[in-house]
């Protein structure tokens, strides 16, 4: 029998309001997804020590401002995770990408808090041998629990 990994507490906020989300949605699917993440974190990462994480949607000419401010990128991105425990996801490129996939925002916005939750677990993208292994395993967690 595996143990219950313990987990950080997860606090969720809404900062945008270009657009109505199922926010109790998000909220259920993280909580399942948090465990999964950690569990499969290695053991050497923030997100194994972290007491909380914070996860703020934003719409996309905030994460843009702060993806020029922390990175020198002025480009909309999807999701930016700060080692601290912090992740910041769009919702207006989350409603773009559920569209041309065939899902729900909410559904989406829940891949990229995955995707981050997976960085601070100690997974990198830069390569393509670790993105292949991050997309696999965030793919798992992200269709079990949304």
């Amino acid at each position: 029998m595996s143990a219950i990994p313990v987990c950080p507490r997860l606090e969720l906020y809404n900062r945008q309001e270009n657009m109505s989300l199922d926010m109790e949605y998000v909220q259920d699917a993280l909580q399942r997804a948090l465990p999964l993440c950690v569990q499969k974190s290695f053991s050497e990462c923030p997100l194994v020590s972290l007491k909380k994480v914070e996860v703020s949607i934003v719409c996309g000419s905030e994460i843009s401002e702060v993806h020029r401010r922390f990175l020198n990128d002025p480009t909309e991105t999807d999701v930016i995770t700060f080692d601290h425990g912090e992740i910041i996801v769009s919702s207006d490129v989350a409603e773009e990408k559920a569209a041309e996939y065939g899902h729900t925002t909410e559904a989406e916005l829940l891949l990229y808090i995955v995707h981050g939750l997976l960085h601070l677990g100690g997974y990198k993208d830069k390569t393509k041998s670790e993105f292949n292994e991050m997309s696999r395993v965030q793919e798992v967690i992200w269709k079990k629990t949304s």
